[in-house]
């Protein structure tokens, strides 16, 4: 598996592409959260296993393998972060914190696109990288 870098580098460079390639529909409002369920998303398991290692709760391998896995990671920490991702893109565009081209927050079925095209972004990486 690459670390984060690849995972950055690549996620940043498609919302680019996308953003160019759609005329700025794909704003860097989409970059910034397909971005980081690229780069951190489904290695939130790993981080679960480190804790539970630290506070010793017993349960940090089994959600590890739970989270990790392309489609898992959509259906469990997904649908809760989609609502997340909502509530915060709200309130980043109400302080004009973040630039839009609509200056409408995203949707929850937008946020779960782009939870799932971040998994699916990532998992295309660990898979590049096994192979090589």
């Amino acid at each position: 598996m690459p670390g984060p870098g690849p995972h950055l580098l690549y996620a940043m460079g498609t919302g680019l592409a996308l953003t160019t390639l759609s005329n700025g529909r794909f704003s860097p409002h989409h970059t910034l959260f397909y971005t980081i369920n690229a780069f951190f998303g489904p290695d939130i398991g790993s981080f679960s296993e480190w804790l539970d290692s630290t506070l010793g709760f017993g349960f940090g391998s089994k959600l590890a393998d739970l989270i990790h896995h392309p489609f898992y990671y959509v259906l469990f920490p997904g649908l809760p972060l989609c609502l997340l991702y909502s509530l915060v893109s709200r309130v980043l565009l109400q302080r004009r914190l973040l630039d839009s081209f609509s200056r409408v927050p995203l949707t929850r079925k937008q946020c779960w696109f782009l939870v799932s095209a971040g998994s699916f972004s990532h998992f295309f990486l660990d898979h590049l990288f096994e192979v090589i």
